[in-house]
């Protein structure tokens, strides 16, 4: 198997330079000549000869790995043809471990990981995650570790728009009080007072005791003595007061001169709460890297983010300035000591997977190579100056670099990754484990041996997570030829899918993660709906997860709440006293139609909305190299979506043809009459490129994003695992060669 495509004309090898025996792209080598090398201790020469030594030792075993899947799933494929619809659960676990696909639980395994930051090991909260390549949405994300929740509430649907509290240009006074009711509310929960509330409070003081006088006249102190941590201005008149729950700070800020503040009884201007605790910086699922100049971007700005560099020129009502990253913060304590906190989210980097190669290198017959090679280098090298004592920006202060891996199928290539890290430490120079390991628990049979795939990492585990979105998409590949399987909306109450989040937090908890790795949740896409992000999202701390994704720094403000209310440390307690819950049979079972009878409208239905979805991602992807952003769905809702959204949907409609639920022409047909509802959805768009044909003598197949949209689905049963990549990536080739973009 290759997942290489011819190389365009500007891909080829005269852009490359040749180093050992590999072909490097130019821009790439520049970069790290000229940028990277520079901001670190590492030898050029020495770099270089590790840079060819990585991929001669490291491509062939990869190469491995990716035959490997192809082995098992033709095996799976074989065996489904054989015993079609559901199978015996006995036989097909049986079937599975024959075949090596499952293997036995190992017994005592317990993470081992050391020097890890607090924010991973100890602390629970949201998490960022943004494409690396749009360095405005990188700084913000790190810049997200403190936020406005007075701002967060205003401005989304946290707070409704009824009666006179709607959201106009200028500032609505019955909002405001709404707003700052709801905080006050959010105080008395997190931080309540001895008695009383703290909307009654009508003066704050700090020093060596926190008091809250009250409009009685009394004085009061915290419930919990220990919530108060420290103060800024004085103890009489302080500016700031910090207090902290379930290891999450929250700074009441007081400003009788500011708009807001002149209008509350107690001054109070804001409520900061400490919010993204970590981000991920993406070079996979929300990025459209497609070769060397692009790869070029996304390391340069980790690079700035690491040395502390980044900056990024912004308009904001109608004022230009410079946003760079925010400085730590600095308290006095009730000792009168003072407390530095960091301004700036703990920062992850994902990689890409095993499965893509690049042109960015090639070898001596000019054919790609392994791109998560590649990531796994140049990454870890960027992240050194963000370990550098004296950068007052640096990202570790346990100097460890943190790489989330996504997409590994079991635990071999867990096995493989961490081989992988340590030989990229000893090039850099690094001490073993200076690289740590994220799991992406999101194919099926990495989650059916989590147990096997941490103990291929314990010594470098700080993550797992689960990701609904790929891990259905891989959950449909897998047993593509066992039938047709249900329909999306009903994926979530599937019995695999319950069994999978438990499975994901029993088995952390049994591995010994809590205090060492974090346990994730997945992401809150509907970018818009805060309030029913609120009212649900609650559910992935009371599940046991340290952490779980969110799609903006307004949505980290929001959903910080959500650890205020639930003790996680409390929770996983609780869980791991309870036993494990989840099962193998349950995650096992394959989520297929016991009565694919559907009605016309149903099938058109679940057709057009997965082909809408498919072409408002791809479009953008394709033509304009946006790998994630807010696409409106069938019905005009914005969802944060990525390429896991496009392959669950592509996915859902391959396995539909494939077992004659609809035919290949319906769904055609259905991509052309939503290719003219995309249009109209971003006709406001002055570079998008309408995919319905504008003359007589069109076709759609003159778009090119429209035939990437079409082979996702019709090629769904034979991309590997379903993956969207390698046709994104060829496609997006094949625009920017059409249209001399370099």
């Amino acid at each position: 198997m290759t997942t290489s495509t011819a190389l365009p004309a500007m891909f080829r090898i005269e852009t490359h330079e040749p180093i050992g025996n590999l072909l490097v792209d130019s821009r790439l080598v520049e970069f790290l000549d000229l940028e990277a090398l520079p901001r670190t201790t590492v030898d050029r020469e020495r770099f270089w000869d590790g840079f060819v030594r990585l991929f001669n030792e490291f491509t062939g075993p990869n190469r491995a790995l990716l035959q490997e899947r192809e082995r098992l799933q033709e095996a799976i494929d074989e065996y489904h043809r054989e015993h079609p619809g559901v199978p015996e659960p006995t036989a097909y676990q049986q079937f599975l471990r024959d075949i090596g696909y499952l293997r036995h639980e190992p017994m005592g395994v317990r993470a081992r990981t050391r020097n890890v930051d607090t924010e991973i090991a100890q602390m629970a909260g949201p998490q960022l995650v943004v494409p690396i390549t749009n360095r405005r949405f990188a700084i913000n994300a790190a810049n997200a570790r403190w936020g406005s929740l007075y701002d967060a509430l205003y401005g989304t649907d946290a707070i409704s728009e009824a009666d006179g509290a709607e959201r106009g240009r200028g500032y609505n006074l019955v909002r405001g009080e709404r707003v700052v009711a709801w905080a006050r509310e959010f105080l008395d929960r997190a931080v309540p007072l001895t008695s009383g509330s703290h909307a009654d409070v009508v003066e704050y003081r700090a020093g060596r005791l926190f008091l809250a006088k009250l409009e009685s006249g009394r004085v009061v102190g915290l419930a919990q003595e220990d919530a108060y941590v420290g103060f800024t201005g004085t103890a009489e008149a302080p500016t700031g007061i910090l207090l902290r729950n379930h290891g999450l700070h929250i700074e009441i800020r007081i400003n009788p001169d500011s708009s807001v503040g002149r209008a509350d009884k107690a001054s109070v201007s804001d409520v900061v709460l400490e919010s993204a605790v970590t981000a991920i910086m993406d070079f996979e699922d929300s990025v459209a890297a497609v070769d060397g100049p692009d790869k070029v971007i996304g390391y340069r700005n980790w690079l700035s983010l690491n040395d502390g560099s980044a900056a990024e020129e912004m308009e904001k009502g109608g004022r230009t300035f410079t946003r760079t990253l925010a400085t730590d913060r600095k308290f006095t304590t009730p000792d009168g000591s003072t407390l530095r906190l960091p301004g700036r989210s703990l920062m992850l980097c994902r990689n890409v997977g095993h499965l893509m190669d690049t042109p960015a290198v090639l070898d001596e017959n000019g054919d790609e190579l392994p791109e998560g090679i590649l990531d796994a280098l140049v990454t870890a090298l960027c992240a050194l100056p963000g370990l550098a004592w004296a950068n007052e920006r640096a990202n570790s202060r346990t100097e460890s670099i943190y790489i989330v891996k996504p997409k590994q199928h079991g635990p071999e290539e867990v096995a493989f990754t961490s081989e992988l890290f340590a030989a990229v430490e000893d090039v850099l120079g690094l001490k073993r484990h200076t690289i740590k390991m994220g799991i992406m628990d999101e194919e099926r049979r990495t989650t059916v041996n989590l147990m096997a795939c941490i103990e291929q990492a314990v010594d470098r585990i700080i993550f797992i997570n689960t990701g609904f979105l790929d891990r259905t998409g891989d959950e449909i590949h897998t047993s593509m030829a066992a039938g047709p399987m249900i329909r999306k909306a009903e994926m979530k109450s599937a019995t695999w899918m319950k069994n999978y989040e438990d499975w994901n937090v029993d088995i952390g908890m049994a591995c010994g993660l809590p205090g060492r790795a974090q346990i994730g949740k997945g992401m809150w896409a509907m970018t818009e709906l805060m309030a029913d992000m609120l009212e649900t999202k609650v559910a992935h701390p009371t599940a046991g997860a340290s952490t779980s994704w969110v799609p903006s720094p307004t949505g980290a403000t929001l959903h910080a709440t959500h650890y205020h209310e639930v003790d996680v440390r409390e929770r996983q307690a609780q869980i791991m006293w309870q036993g494990r819950r989840a099962h193998l049979a349950g995650l096992l079972e394959i989520p297929l139609a016991t009565d694919p009878d559907w009605t016309e409208e149903e099938r058109r239905n679940e057709v057009e909305n997965s082909c809408q979805s498919i072409l408002g991602y791809v479009v953008r992807w394709v033509e304009q190299g946006v790998g994630c952003s807010k696409v409106p769905d069938i019905n005009d809702i914005a969802l944060m979506e990525d390429r896991a959204t496009c392959r669950i949907s592509s996915q859902m409609l391959a396995n539909w043809i494939h077992h004659d639920v609809v035919s290949a022409g319906f769904v055609v047909e259905a991509l052309k009459r939503m290719a003219g509802v995309v249009d109209q959805q971003n006709a406001g768009d002055p570079d998008y490129l309408p995919m319905t044909p504008t003359t007589p003598e069109g076709s759609y197949e003159d778009s090119i994003a429209w035939c990437a949209a079409r082979d996702l689905v019709l090629q769904g049963t034979t991309s590997p695992s379903g993956y969207t990549e390698p046709i994104l990536h060829a496609r997006r080739r094949e625009f920017k060669d059409r249209h001399g973009i370099s």
